[in-house]
């Protein structure tokens, strides 16, 4: 074959290899450039399966199908065997003479007067063998067979290329699909009920309310205060629900311009306006089947909401500068901490909107509704944040349980999970104390623990380590005037004098 007929082979493999990411389809390309260009009677591509180690083929060019599916080798069996197991390649100028030969496929039946050379060589990247090409010409000299080695050897090299970026993509995608299902798992585990913390009667309520409302596909609308947890509620109810393998999207309508939420919402056409260079689908396109988050749905723009009611009543919706419509199945949650009654009163948010999100309300109670949870969500957050700073505390004070008790937190639950991962890196003892609480806590009206003196901020501090002293040695008062460096003459004095009684800790 002259150069000029090699170079225009090996551009047509290359752009066989590069046209398709699919393996089979490419690889079939390229047996058929070779058979074309090469004369071959038949060609084969043989892959190393990576968990078994045996050897299959891929792709075959001459030979049926339902024959290449059925036929398998090991390394070292046959010519194609020791081809893969040694990296080396092999000629068979004859193969009629060749007793390695195995002929597995049973395709080369030679008439009378005729014979075949075999040409295999190893399919490697590096020292990496991956596979091998077979390829049967008939019998043209040995010039013939050096040249035909050559170039195969060369093919071998950019199909190692093809087959090892693609094995590579496949074994990422696998790594993700496994990383996806874990990650959904987790969540799931995340948001399942057993996870809310709190055993007031009014989360009690709550908790009824999403278990009753996670089977169904109704609209749901949650109200509260900001901090309370209402996206924490919103993804426990597509986590528990059916739609839970399909996506969730969340959407704070508050934090996209009033110009750009009906192209985030619904997308838009190439050259619907400025800058819209490419079409581009809207959440509720990507949506589907699954659920979408609409945070503060009181700041969405009227002309959003018209929109948004369509999707509502007719499970359809056109995008930006569109003309189709584009059907969905998309269940809405949407959460607000506003007066939409008084808005919809003002003109400011559509009636017929709020009632068709009105469905399923699920009104969150603030913290300062439900002091019972307290001290369990206190809890929680120093073991978390403990955990996360690498910090080994206990517990938290009686003084410093007695400060948040009395805290109104007007940022509700995201307050104090603020507050308590300020407390955890400020401690450097076994227990947060009141003096490693937000001076927000410390000095509130509403908190009744503004120090009127020095001496009465002293005070609380002295009677604080008293009480520690005395848990900690479970009412030992020897052990306890010992562990904070006082005389026992002196505990007993204090104790008395702040109306601390050793019994109580026994």
């Amino acid at each position: 074959m002259k150069s000029f007929e090699e170079i225009s082979l090996l551009y047509e493999i290359s752009e066989a290899l590069n046209q398709h990411m699919d393996m089979k389809k490419s690889l079939f390309r390229v047996l058929t450039v070779l058979s074309e260009s090469l004369n071959l009677v038949r060609g084969i591509i043989f892959l190393i399966n990576s968990e078994t180690g045996d050897i299959r083929i891929e792709m075959a060019h001459g030979i049926s199908e339902e024959t290449t599916r059925l036929i398998r080798y090991t390394p070292g069996e046959g010519i194609v065997g020791r081809v893969i197991q040694s990296g080396e390649p092999a000629v068979v100028p004859r193969i009629s003479e060749e007793p390695l030969f195995l002929d597995k496929t049973h395709s080369r039946q030679v008439p009378d007067g005729l014979d075949y050379s075999f040409i295999c060589v190893p399919i490697k990247k590096e020292n990496r063998v991956v596979g091998a090409i077979s390829a049967d010409r008939p019998f043209e000299g040995k010039a013939s067979l050096d040249q035909g080695e050559k170039l195969l050897s060369v093919v071998a090299a950019m199909v190692a290329h093809h087959v090892i970026n693609i094995e590579t993509i496949r074994i990422e995608k696998e790594q993700l699909k496994t990383e996806n299902i874990r990650l959904k798992s987790e969540l799931e585990n995340r948001y399942s009920f057993t996870n809310f913390i709190g055993n007031s009667n009014k989360m009690r309520e709550v908790l009824q309310m999403i278990s009753q409302v996670s089977s169904s596909s109704a609209t749901v609308l949650i109200r509260g205060e900001s901090g309370t947890g209402k996206e924490l509620v919103a993804n426990s109810i597509h986590y528990n629900s059916e739609r839970n393998k399909k996506p969730f999207i969340k959407i704070n309508c508050a934090a996209i311009p009033e110009n750009l939420i009906e192209s985030e919402l619904f997308g838009h056409e190439k050259g619907a306006f400025t800058g819209a260079s490419h079409m581009k689908k809207g959440k509720f396109e990507i949506a589907d089947q699954g659920t979408i988050f609409l945070d503060e749905i009181g700041n969405m723009s009227l002309s959003a909401q018209v929109k948004l009611l369509r999707v509502l009543q007719e499970k359809e919706f056109e995008r930006v500068g569109g003309y189709k419509p584009i059907k969905t199945d998309v269940r809405i949650v949407a959460a607000t901490n506003s007066n939409l009654e008084e808005m919809v009163r003002q003109g400011r948010f559509r009636d017929d909107l709020y009632f068709r999100l009105n469905v399923f309300p699920i009104y969150l109670p603030s913290l300062r509704m439900r002091k019972t949870d307290i001290i369990l969500l206190a809890d929680h957050f120093l073991e978390k944040y403990g955990t996360l700073h690498k910090k080994d505390i206990k517990r938290i004070s009686t003084p410093a349980i007695d400060m948040m008790m009395e805290y109104h937190w007007p940022g509700n639950v995201r307050e104090l999970e603020n507050c308590m991962e300020r407390a955890v890196i400020l401690c450097n003892e076994g227990a947060i104390h009141s003096y490693h609480l937000p001076a927000t806590l410390q000095t509130g009206t509403k908190t009744k623990t503004l120090p009127q003196s020095l001496e009465d901020a002293v005070g609380r501090l002295e009677k604080e380590i008293l009480m520690d002293a005395l848990k900690n040695t479970k009412g030992n008062i020897n052990k306890a005037a010992k562990l904070i460096g006082i005389t026992v003459r002196k505990f007993s004095y204090k104790a008395e004098h702040y109306g601390i009684s050793y019994k109580d800790y026994r």
